[in-house]
């Protein structure tokens, strides 16, 4: 739990941080006193380049939300979460399945935050609130995603619209 914590105010530091590290407007053609005078004739130009900037990925197919953060295996937790599938689907009423199921979601969340996969994480902590409504860890890291989404000023993914684990690519 403090671990997370840590991972939370690490990002929330680093978010900040980056965010005041936008180009400042340079003012051009300022070499006589009269383009200063005239606003109509200032020009600005902001400097670009790669440097600081996150990777770009191309959006999902009917998705607006991209992948980002580490890409790691997550074919250990995929095997979980399609076992405690298939196991629920055998016996839907089963309580003690659907926690089951709840806990490989959780376990996938939780690795996919360590690996900065926010938005990826925030379907599987939904996911397992589907399954186990009382989880407080999973409706705590829920808000966080989304308060850190807001303190970027940038919306979150509804449910439903959150990308897949990015994967190793093979």
């Amino acid at each position: 739990m403090i671990m997370k914590k840590i991972l939370f105010f690490s990002l929330l530091t680093v978010t900040a941080v980056g965010c005041n590290n936008s180009p400042t407007p340079i003012v051009q053609n300022s070499s006589s006193p009269a383009a200063n005078s005239s606003p109509e004739r200032a020009q600005t130009a902001i400097a670009h380049s790669s440097e600081n900037k996150m990777p770009s990925n191309a959006p999902l197919s009917g998705s607006k939300w991209t992948q980002s953060g580490d890409a790691f295996d997550t074919s250990e937790y995929d095997a979980a979460v399609t076992s405690a599938e298939k196991a629920l689907s055998a016996k839907p009423a089963d309580e003690k399945l659907k926690l089951t199921l709840g806990t490989a979601y959780l376990k996938r969340a939780t690795a996919l935050t360590e690996k900065r996969q926010y938005a990826s994480a925030l379907g599987d902590y939904r996911r397992t609130l589907k399954y186990d409504p009382s989880n407080a860890e999973a409706k705590q890291w829920i808000e966080q995603i989304i308060n850190i989404y807001k303190s970027i000023n940038r919306s979150y993914p509804a449910e439903g619209e959150e990308p897949p684990p990015l994967k190793v690519k093979e």
